[in-house]
């Protein structure tokens, strides 16, 4: 089983550290896209993914491009406030890769509109823009281990 976390140019340690942490609960692959706003032995980093480090599978890559082309053939779902789709509406299966941008911008409009169909939001109040990185990766990562039954999980 492998479902995949792609973050692309993230900039909030903090963040990437929360989300390497999910990865490790759940056996979740983490791809990081540079570049990257902070360097991989930040402190925060660290600290946020604590000991965890050595039970995530991660990748580097240099643009989304190369992700797209080394796993061609997969399915990708990203992550946007401005999808009409909700994380809700879509069947998630095993090899599938979710895609969040950077936490100032969201994903750049290019790759957005190469794929329409494959939007997807949160639902959420007209309060605030959008809800944080971390907690999205993991709202949506969970929903689809949901529906795959939470493999090798107990």
């Amino acid at each position: 089983m492998a479902l995949h976390i792609v973050l692309v140019e993230p900039e909030i340690p903090a963040n990437t550290g929360n989300i390497a942490r999910t990865c490790a609960a759940t056996g979740i692959h983490l791809h990081l896209v540079r570049p990257l706003g902070f360097r991989t032995d930040d402190a925060t980093l660290k600290r946020a993914g604590l000991d965890y480090w050595y039970a995530v599978h991660i990748e580097y890559h240099d643009s989304f491009q190369e992700v797209e082309e080394k796993y061609a053939g997969s399915r990708f779902f990203f992550a946007t406030t401005r999808a009409k789709k909700r994380y809700t509406d879509f069947k998630f299966q095993d090899g599938d890769f979710f895609v969040f941008g950077k936490e100032t911008k969201g994903l750049p409009p290019e790759i957005l509109e190469a794929h329409p169909d494959t939007t997807m939001r949160m639902p959420m109040t007209d309060k605030v823009r959008s809800l944080n990185l971390s907690n999205s990766a993991a709202i949506i990562v969970y929903e689809a281990l949901r529906q795959l039954d939470f493999p090798g999980m107990q």
